[in-house]
């Protein structure tokens, strides 16, 4: 039985140097521990042979794409723990300090709500006037850009387009404005 972990290191060594090329990109660091890191990308890259996505190796996926938009790496957690703790959930991602080793990584506690309370859909937002386009929102980095599709990857952040959120609808006659 093939459980998608079959390990491939020519691939796993062309998924590190492109995740290490879009961080440096992004201003992001990742984890200075390189065999964490490769363990790490081992683990997304079965991810995306089992389900066909990059869920975060350090959370149980549930297989279901739409379920696990939060969780798939870069997760929308990823900034929040940066900030508070050094580090995202798994400690892929770093900050400076822990990059350049003057901050020790720390246990994290879990961010993400449990099954049955997680959102599905978008904020409702009252009291602002509503703009002529549709806002969307990058569930990662919490980038906004008013345009009628999401772009295809975050300017931001470099997440993929299907990580954006409709925030607030656009135009009258989407809100039923004469």
């Amino acid at each position: 039985m093939n459980d998608g972990s079959a390990k491939n290191p020519k691939e796993a060594d062309l998924f590190y140097e492109d995740l290490l090329a879009r961080s440096k990109a992004s201003g992001y660091h990742l984890n200075p521990d390189t065999g964490f890191v490769r363990a790490l990308v081992e683990g997304l890259l079965t991810n995306i042979r089992r389900y066909g996505y990059a869920a975060c190796p350090c959370r149980l996926a549930s297989g279901r794409k739409e379920d696990d938009m939060d969780i798939i790496c870069p997760c929308d957690y990823r900034d929040a723990d940066l900030g508070e703790h050094g580090s995202c959930f798994c400690a892929l991602y770093v900050s400076q300090d822990v990059a350049q080793g003057t901050r020790s990584l720390a246990s994290i506690p879990e961010r993400r709500p449990a099954e049955g309370s997680r959102r599905r859909d978008s904020v409702s937002v009252t009291g602002i006037s509503r703009p002529s386009l549709p806002v969307w929102r990058c569930r990662v980095c919490g980038y906004l850009c008013a345009r009628e599709t999401p772009p295809e990857t975050c300017p931001i952040c470099r997440a993929a387009g299907e990580r954006f959120e409709l925030f607030l609808q656009g135009g009258p006659e989407q809100a039923g404005i004469p």
